[in-house]
Protein backbone atom coordinates (compact mmCIF):
# COMPACT_ATOMS: atom_id res chain seq x y z
CA UNK A 1 0.00 0.00 0.00
CA UNK A 2 1.15 3.50 -0.72
CA UNK A 3 1.61 6.00 2.10
CA UNK A 4 -1.25 8.08 0.69
CA UNK A 5 -3.65 5.12 0.84
CA UNK A 6 -2.55 4.24 4.36
CA UNK A 7 -3.06 7.80 5.61
CA UNK A 8 -6.52 7.91 4.05
CA UNK A 9 -7.49 4.66 5.81
CA UNK A 10 -6.52 6.14 9.19
CA UNK A 11 -9.44 8.58 8.94
CA UNK A 12 -12.24 6.19 7.94
CA UNK A 13 -14.99 6.88 10.49
CA UNK A 14 -15.44 4.21 13.19
CA UNK A 15 -12.84 1.72 11.83
CA UNK A 16 -9.91 3.99 10.94
CA UNK A 17 -8.34 3.41 14.33
CA UNK A 18 -7.53 -0.16 13.25
CA UNK A 19 -5.48 1.08 10.28
CA UNK A 20 -3.80 3.66 12.53
CA UNK A 21 -2.75 1.03 15.07
CA UNK A 22 -1.41 -1.22 12.30
CA UNK A 23 0.57 1.68 10.82
CA UNK A 24 2.09 2.54 14.18
CA UNK A 25 2.93 -1.11 14.91
CA UNK A 26 4.69 -1.89 11.62
CA UNK A 27 8.33 -1.22 10.87
CA UNK A 28 7.57 -0.03 7.34
CA UNK A 29 6.43 3.43 8.43
CA UNK A 30 8.68 3.75 11.49
CA UNK A 31 10.63 6.69 9.98
CA UNK A 32 7.84 8.18 7.84
CA UNK A 33 6.73 10.99 10.14
CA UNK A 34 4.00 12.14 7.75
CA UNK A 35 2.25 8.78 7.82
CA UNK A 36 2.79 8.46 11.57
CA UNK A 37 1.33 11.94 12.05
CA UNK A 38 -1.85 10.97 10.22
CA UNK A 39 -2.07 7.69 12.15
CA UNK A 40 -1.85 9.54 15.47
CA UNK A 41 -4.25 12.24 14.35
CA UNK A 42 -6.74 9.58 13.23
CA UNK A 43 -6.39 7.83 16.60
CA UNK A 44 -6.93 11.07 18.51
CA UNK A 45 -9.96 11.88 16.36
CA UNK A 46 -11.38 8.47 17.24
CA UNK A 47 -10.56 9.01 20.93
CA UNK A 48 -12.46 12.32 20.83
CA UNK A 49 -15.44 10.52 19.31
CA UNK A 50 -15.26 7.90 22.09
CA UNK A 51 -15.22 10.62 24.76
CA UNK A 52 -18.35 12.16 23.26
CA UNK A 53 -20.08 8.81 22.77
CA UNK A 54 -19.25 7.31 26.17
CA UNK A 55 -18.98 10.49 28.24
CA UNK A 56 -21.40 13.13 26.99
CA UNK A 57 -24.10 11.03 25.40
CA UNK A 58 -25.19 9.30 28.66
CA UNK A 59 -25.36 12.68 30.41
CA UNK A 60 -27.60 14.15 27.72
CA UNK A 61 -29.81 11.04 27.68
CA UNK A 62 -30.50 11.57 31.37
CA UNK A 63 -31.50 15.18 30.68
CA UNK A 64 -34.29 14.09 28.35
CA UNK A 65 -35.16 14.67 24.73
CA UNK A 66 -36.12 18.32 25.17
CA UNK A 67 -32.53 19.39 25.86
CA UNK A 68 -30.27 20.73 23.12
CA UNK A 69 -28.10 17.78 22.13
CA UNK A 70 -24.51 19.03 22.17
CA UNK A 71 -23.30 15.44 21.96
CA UNK A 72 -24.97 14.95 18.57
CA UNK A 73 -23.51 18.20 17.31
CA UNK A 74 -20.02 17.18 18.44
CA UNK A 75 -20.37 13.75 16.82
CA UNK A 76 -21.38 15.44 13.58
CA UNK A 77 -18.40 17.81 13.77
CA UNK A 78 -16.02 14.89 14.36
CA UNK A 79 -17.55 12.96 11.45
CA UNK A 80 -17.11 15.98 9.15
CA UNK A 81 -13.51 16.37 10.38
CA UNK A 82 -12.79 12.73 9.47
CA UNK A 83 -14.26 13.17 5.97
CA UNK A 84 -12.38 16.45 5.58
CA UNK A 85 -9.12 14.72 6.47
CA UNK A 86 -9.84 11.89 4.04
CA UNK A 87 -10.26 14.45 1.26
CA UNK A 88 -7.08 16.30 2.29
CA UNK A 89 -4.98 13.14 2.39
CA UNK A 90 -6.41 11.96 -0.93
CA UNK A 91 -5.16 15.22 -2.47
CA UNK A 92 -1.76 14.67 -0.84
CA UNK A 93 -2.16 17.62 1.50
CA UNK A 94 -1.21 17.62 5.15
CA UNK A 95 -3.43 19.48 7.58
CA UNK A 96 -3.30 19.74 11.36
CA UNK A 97 -6.68 19.69 13.01
CA UNK A 98 -7.13 22.19 15.83
CA UNK A 99 -6.01 20.92 19.24
CA UNK A 100 -5.27 17.31 18.26
CA UNK A 101 -3.03 18.19 15.30
CA UNK A 102 -0.17 19.51 17.42
CA UNK A 103 -0.49 16.60 19.82
CA UNK A 104 -0.40 14.17 16.89
CA UNK A 105 2.70 15.85 15.44
CA UNK A 106 4.54 15.67 18.75
CA UNK A 107 3.56 12.02 19.13
CA UNK A 108 4.75 11.18 15.60
CA UNK A 109 8.09 12.93 15.90
CA UNK A 110 8.97 12.10 19.51
CA UNK A 111 7.47 8.60 19.59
Amino acid sequence: MTPQTVTLLCYVPVVGWIAAVVVLATQRFRRDYGVRFHAFQGLYLFAAWLMVDWGLKPVFRMMGESAFRVDELLEFVLFVAAIFMMVKTRKGESYRLPVIGDLAWRSAVEG
